[in-house]
């Protein structure tokens, strides 16, 4: 119905007309051009309802109250950042501002994007999800930092050289792990190159890799905790 032209809103009122069950349905609609729609059936447990904004649709049902909603919305328009960043800091808003009646349980983030899956045979971008846990919201964010270290791309900001000392901090560690059997001597030599691109590629980083004598200071810091644990 969007494809025939039709405004989120026409598209809402025509599946709550059509629907003998619309009184408990919760639902909302945003279209490619920003315009939104949010419906809250009468028979939707309370606290329910809803708030639309450019670009988005947030709404809930057995939730502590109306400022759950509000959180969720007012922190989405204010946040700056990528979409699944500005979802999930709308996420903890709400569940600072009371969340659902019952505690929390469980929190999920979908993003699309055009063959934005692993490898580009998908467009799942983003698919994560966290069941039955104590502090779900905490565990997706970690989980979205995980996903960006392995699939996400190198930003230039990151990019670092490998000097002397970080050339031996790596040698140490590849070495610790059974990786590099040379000499700790600082040398960005094609021995520890070569040891290394084994060693980020056991530890799924390959696609952090760069070219000559750089380094990714994301990877870089993940390598060190590792190291640290």
């Amino acid at each position: 119905m969007l494809k025939q032209g039709l405004t989120p809103k026409q598209v809402g009122a025509k599946l709550v007309a059509r629907d003998k069950a619309a009184r408990q349905r919760q639902f909302g609609i945003v279209d490619a051009k920003g315009r939104a729609f949010t419906y809250t059936g009468t028979g939707c447990f309370d606290w329910a309802g809803g708030r639309t904004g450019k670009h988005f649709a947030a709404q809930g049902n057995i939730l502590a109250g109306a400022a759950v909603v509000d959180a969720l919305a007012e922190t989405f328009e204010k946040t700056r950042g990528d979409l699944a960043e500005r979802l999930i800091a709308a996420l903890a808003a709400g569940q600072a501002a009371g969340g659902d009646k019952r505690g929390q349980a469980s929190a999920a983030l979908l993003v699309v994007r055009k063959n934005g899956g692993y490898a580009g045979f998908n467009d799942r971008y983003i698919d994560l999800r966290v069941d039955d846990h104590a502090r779900p919201i905490d565990e997706l964010k970690r989980l979205l930092d995980l996903h960006r270290l392995y699939l996400g791309k190198t930003n230039p900001q990151d990019i670092s050289p490998i000097d002397a000392s970080i050339a031996r901090e790596l040698q140490t560690l590849m070495q610790s792990r059974g990786y590099y059997p040379g000499a700790i001597n600082g040398a960005w030599d094609d021995a520890t190159q070569k040891a290394f691109r084994e060693f980020a590629g056991v530890e799924n980083l390959e696609d952090r890799l760069l070219e000559g004598a750089r380094i990714d200071r994301v990877a870089l810091e993940f390598l060190r905790r590792q190291m640290r644990g």
